[in-house]
């Protein structure tokens, strides 16, 4: 597929995926999701990238949905679906990110509002730029929370927080955000696209298939039992035992070597 609204480029096992659409402020279309979904399965099924870093192109990360480019069948009509594009488009992206096989660094330039809140603050690693905010928008348009912000924010952020957030609609700027445990760090503007490169180039020379465990033993771990939890540690833990890179890690740490992972 030849990208528009997008740009991709993998470097060093790293897949950048950029929103370009700087003068909308890259906001959603399903143009641009569904090339986002595109690369999205290049990074699982071509096997190269080991890890993903998704930022946006200019001053902004992503404004949400493009509410200029229409809602979709149904809209303008006495009962429009809103929720047309999260089944067909917004959804299968975010489902595709939690599944990935390898980690997920979301860089936060700017606004981060509504959609593009949630695709902020699904990676596994949130870096924000100190002049980015966060914003649940929905409600000032009399919608709700969508693309998966009322699963996600009160597991960040606990329930009332999420809760005010979405219900108020206001701005949470990059410092609150932190505080809130929303992301993993705030670094001058000027900093974060090294700051979050250099990141995942760390990640991507890791034991790649030990970090596609961790997330999703995370995910499954937040709604089990303790004994469901343990159970899935275990279950985990020898997978990862089988590893090429467990056994590089323990044989680096008995010679008292950094450890080459591979991936495998």
């Amino acid at each position: 597929m030849a990208y528009d609204h997008i740009l991709f480029d993998e470097t060093d096992g790293v897949a950048t995926l950029t929103l370009n659409r700087p003068a909308a402020l890259n906001a959603l279309t399903t143009g641009l999701i569904a090339e986002m979904i595109d690369a999205v399965d290049r990074v699982r099924d071509e096997g190269t990238a080991r890890c993903l870093l998704l930022t946006g192109a200019g001053r902004a990360f992503c404004s949400g949905a493009d509410l200029a480019a229409g809602g979709g069948p149904g809209a303008g009509s006495a009962r429009p679906d809103a929720g047309y594009r999260l089944e067909t488009h917004f959804n299968p992206l975010l489902e595709r990110l939690f599944a990935l096989p390898v980690p997920f660094i979301t860089a936060v330039n700017g606004p981060a509002a509504g959609a593009g809140c949630s695709f902020a603050l699904a990676g596994d690693i949130v870096v924000a730029g100190d002049s980015a905010y966060f914003l649940q928008a929905f409600v000032n348009i009399g919608l709700v929370p969508d693309v998966g912000s009322t699963w996600l924010l009160p597991r960040l952020a606990g329930r009332a927080r999420a809760q005010a957030m979405m219900m108020l609609g206001e701005k949470i700027p990059a410092a609150t955000a932190l505080d809130w445990g929303l992301v993993w760090q705030v670094v001058p503007d000027a900093e974060l696209a090294v700051t979050a490169r250099a990141l995942a180039k760390r990640l991507a020379s890791g034991p790649t298939r030990t970090y596609a465990l961790i997330r999703q033993g995370i995910r499954d771990c937040l709604d089990a039992s303790l004994t469901e939890a343990l159970a899935i540690e275990r279950r985990n833990q020898r997978t990862a035992g089988r590893t090429a890179d467990f056994a590089e890690g323990v044989t680096a740490f008995l010679q008292k070597r950094p450890a080459m992972f591979t991936g495998k």
